[in-house]
């Protein structure tokens, strides 16, 4: 539940900041008749997702009916999710700062082409989001019942997440941006390197990758599975007391670097330095 918690949260925010930079730049500007245009683009965005979200499902339980085709999909989608989060947490560290203005701008230039564009451009930075959002979340809850608490628990994330962006369009609430992306990147990481885990077994399962029953160690007098503890690393890391050794070198594989990579500063522009005036030629003497 932490972990769709943590996705919708950071997802969410993403979508309302974005449909919040739109709905600011259309109001200061005397556009507002342009309002209805972008929540246009955002219900179809959310109707797009949700149904991307069910056909995950569907696919599943429906039209796959041999267990290793259940675990090879399961393994696909899962892996399509690490990518889909390891992209969005460097692309959001990288544009924290100038999403504003990159908006602006190409809001912008939506309104010179007409108002289509307006709708049109509310529903790529919505539709992005909510895709992203229905496959990381179909890959976090993998094996648990999506009726339950994962999905009150998303739902409550991007409920969050919509009271924190509606603070901060009506109130003027400063968030530092670039250090909560910082932090929910660093367990988005954490999160993806247990998907990712889950994924190797998926294709263990398969029979694509060998090593089903080669287990890494035995951790069941520590990790008690009626524990809350257990119940917490399990559901946000995927550690479990009895995984195999392909699936510990797949969880520190991704990881590992992927948390040095994103931590580690990054460079400062240098400033330019102008270029040195040529000195100024003599007058030619008579």
């Amino acid at each position: 539940m932490l972990a769709t918690y943590l996705i919708g949260l950071r997802e969410g925010l993403e979508a309302t900041l974005v449909v919040s930079i739109l709905i600011a730049f259309l109001v200061k500007s005397e556009r507002r008749d342009r309002l209805k245009l972008v929540w246009a683009g955002v219900g179809a965005a959310v109707v797009l997702s949700v149904f991307f979200g069910w056909l995950l499902n569907y696919t599943e339980t429906t039209l796959l009916q041999d267990y290793k085709q259940q675990e090879l999909f399961e393994a696909i989608t899962s892996v399509a999710a690490v990518c889909f989060v390891t992209w969005m947490i460097f692309w959001m560290r990288r544009a924290a700062r100038g999403i504003a203005g990159e908006l602006r701008n190409k809001l912008q230039e939506a309104l010179a082409v007409g108002s289509l564009a307006v709708g049109f451009m509310a529903f790529l930075a919505v539709v992005r989001e909510g895709l992203e959002t229905s496959l990381i979340f179909y890959a976090a809850v993998q094996g648990a019942d999506i009726n339950g608490g994962p999905l009150y628990a998303l739902l409550g994330g991007i409920a969050t997440a919509i009271a924190i962006g509606y603070l901060m369009f009506a109130m003027a609430v400063r968030v530092n941006l670039s250090v909560f992306f910082k932090w929910t990147g660093v367990l988005l990481i954490l999160v993806a390197a247990g998907i990712f885990k889950y994924a190797v077994h998926d294709f263990q399962e398969a029979g694509i990758l060998p090593g089903i029953g080669t287990i890494a160690y035995h951790a069941g007098g520590v990790l008690d599975p009626s524990a809350w503890y257990t119940a917490l690393l399990t559901g946000m890391f995927n550690i479990t007391p009895e995984p195999t050794v392909l699936e510990v070198i797949a969880w520190i594989a991704y990881g590992v670097p992927v948390l040095i990579l994103f931590l580690w500063p990054a460079r400062k522009a240098k400033p330019s330095v102008p270029a040195a005036s040529p000195a100024a030629t003599p007058a030619p003497q008579a």
